[in-house]
């Protein structure tokens, strides 16, 4: 069975302010998702990898491009909205840091993952998000080669945080599920 797209399911977004609105509320969560710090194992992990999956899942391609676009360039700008910053660098500094290809990677991810996670069930949503986790990695990777030795990048850039985003991507998957019945229970109060 396949399901509508989960951005249909979300209130219209026609107008333009409502959608300035929509990208400055996701630049926030974006920000707030950087800064967080969860205690896990091995490292302590952000919640950054959960929103762009789960923008990309619930708003679609286009919008969740735009929410990172406009993240990246607020933290070009010299706001300290990435993970670690003002202490690891601000501004086009930290995106040229080590951390640079992660986010190249999530822009691409967001495009990736929401074009593919569109009209899914819950299998492909899953699918997409793995395939921009892929994405993510593959992109850190590449840029890491300049701070780290290749024998160790593997090591370095991707074994200490498979398992939180793996984790962070069940929970957008669990989370996927409930945006159709919120949307049921809001149509039928309106009714």
């Amino acid at each position: 069975m396949i399901r509508p797209d989960l951005s249909s399911s979300l209130p219209a977004t026609r107008s333009l302010p409502r959608q300035a609105l929509m990208i400055v509320a996701g630049v926030a969560l974006m920000t707030l998702a950087a800064k967080t710090q969860v205690p896990f194992w091995p490292v302590p992990m952000t919640l950054h990898t959960l929103a762009v999956m789960g923008f990309a899942v619930a708003f679609g391609p286009r919008m969740a491009c735009t929410i990172f676009i406009a993240y990246l360039a607020t933290g070009a700008a010299g706001l300290p909205v990435f993970s670690g910053s003002p202490e690891r660098g601000i501004g086009l500094a930290y995106m040229i840091g080590p951390t640079g290809g992660y986010l190249a990677g999530f822009l691409v991810a967001s495009w990736l993952t929401g074009w593919l996670a569109q009209n899914g069930t819950l299998l492909r949503r899953v699918f997409a998000m793995l395939a921009g986790l892929v994405v993510v990695y593959a992109f850190g990777m590449a840029w890491l080669l300049a701070f780290v030795p290749a024998a160790k990048v593997l090591f370095v850039g991707v074994a200490p945080f498979i398992l939180g985003d793996l984790v962070k991507i069940g929970v957008v998957a669990a989370a996927s599920m409930l945006l159709p019945k919120a949307k049921a229970v809001e149509k039928a109060a309106n009714d």
